[in-house]
């Protein structure tokens, strides 16, 4: 890829940041209004559970597949997509009455959820070579600063008596800001030798290795619980504990806010007391928030969104765990047969899960 000009540079990091702040905000409204959501639609759990899903099945397929749209149309395509796919997919979720029509938009949401993950990410990667983990870890930033502010506005706009499909409405406005951004950026071109073929097979081989796949599942796990929580929070501390809205929407920005402080903390103490006792530790005191949380008095419902601090260190630190340390950044856009997509795809599985379980757990124990 040319060297763009330090303009284009700033212009570019720019759209990256924005894109993830719009990513934490348009994925996090889903907990806050679920409530309000489950009572129009006058469905179960276990109902609002198979809606969820459809979001990370969409999620999954754009994490297999959007890698190699990129290499084939180039970024700025992949981005403008996902853009397109987020305004149907808000749209739809914001006005459809059936809760087949409600799935089909999140799934399309999902996509296009999934193509901003690796669009900007790209982006990044490609500009910022040299410093790229400084400025990966700032555009993470951004999309936690969307996942804290989503539960804050969603809930003081449910106080004042605002619909939930109006609080998506608005969200629309903010996804075309972000498109329209993109619209006019120019993104530089890319060089003639980056469109070598790519050996699948091979990556296939580095991907899917035997000592690798138990990495994969453990990961999925996680973001199933993690993603769980962040879904079902609000709902189960305003209908099992008698919060306010206020309350249990502040509890979300709570979970979202520990867990981006834990990344940044954590990154100093992982390298302290080393990547397994880290994993492990954070592992068991996560655990026991969430039993605390969930099965303790209810004036200890605060140690529920307080798991964000442990669930922090586990995602960014397992991959170092790798016995052949192959889950690193790929060069090429399109690897999706790399460890790091692979990781990625294993990631959506979980999330995809989460919502399912709670489904099924929700037929099974009423």
């Amino acid at each position: 890829m040319q060297r763009p000009s330090r303009t284009t540079i700033l212009l570019l990091t720019a759209g990256c940041f924005l894109a993830f702040f719009v990513f934490g905000i348009t994925d996090n409204l889903k907990g806050p209004t679920l409530p309000a959501m489950l009572q129009e639609m006058n469905i179960t759990y276990g109902a609002g559970g198979n809606i969820f899903f459809g979001q990370y099945l969409g999620f999954l397929i754009a994490t297999l597949f959007t890698g190699l749209l990129a290499d084939r149309f180039g970024l700025k395509r992949v981005i403008l997509l996902a853009g397109i796919l987020l305004v149907f997919g808000v749209g739809g979720y914001s006005t459809f009455q059936t809760t087949w029509l409600l799935a089909a938009s999140l799934f399309i949401l999902g996509l296009g959820l999934g193509a901003l993950e690796l669009g900007p990410n790209a982006l990044i990667v490609s500009v910022h070579r040299e410093r790229k983990g400084l400025f990966l870890n700032l555009m993470s930033v951004f999309h936690g600063l969307g996942s804290m502010l989503a539960p804050l506005a969603a809930g003081w706009l449910l106080n004042a008596e605002v619909f939930w499909r109006a609080i998506y409405r608005w969200d629309l406005l903010l996804i075309l800001a972000f498109f329209l951004y993109f619209v006019f950026i120019r993104f530089p071109q890319k060089e003639s030798q980056e469109h070598e073929a790519l050996d699948l097979k091979q990556l296939s081989k580095i991907a899917f290795k035997p000592s690798l796949i138990w990495f994969y599942i453990s990961i999925a796990l996680y973001v199933a619980v993690e993603i769980g929580i962040a879904s079902w929070m609000v709902t189960f501390l305003q209908k099992e504990r008698s919060l306010s809205v206020t309350a249990s929407t502040s509890a979300l920005t709570i979970f979202f806010g520990t867990l981006m402080l834990g990344r940044f903390v954590g990154g100093f103490i992982v390298h302290r007391i080393g990547y397994l006792r880290s994993v492990l530790f954070a592992c068991l005191a996560s655990v026991v928030c969430i039993a605390v949380g969930l099965f303790g008095p209810a004036g200890l419902s605060h140690f529920l969104p307080l798991s964000g601090l442990f669930f922090s260190i586990i995602f960014p630190t397992s991959p170092r765990l790798s016995p052949t340390c192959a889950l690193k950044t790929p060069t090429r856009f399109s690897a999706c047969c790399s460890p790091a997509r692979a990781w990625a795809a294993y990631s959506a599985r979980g999330s995809s899960a989460g919502p399912a379980t709670l489904s099924a757990c929700e037929r099974d124990f009423p």
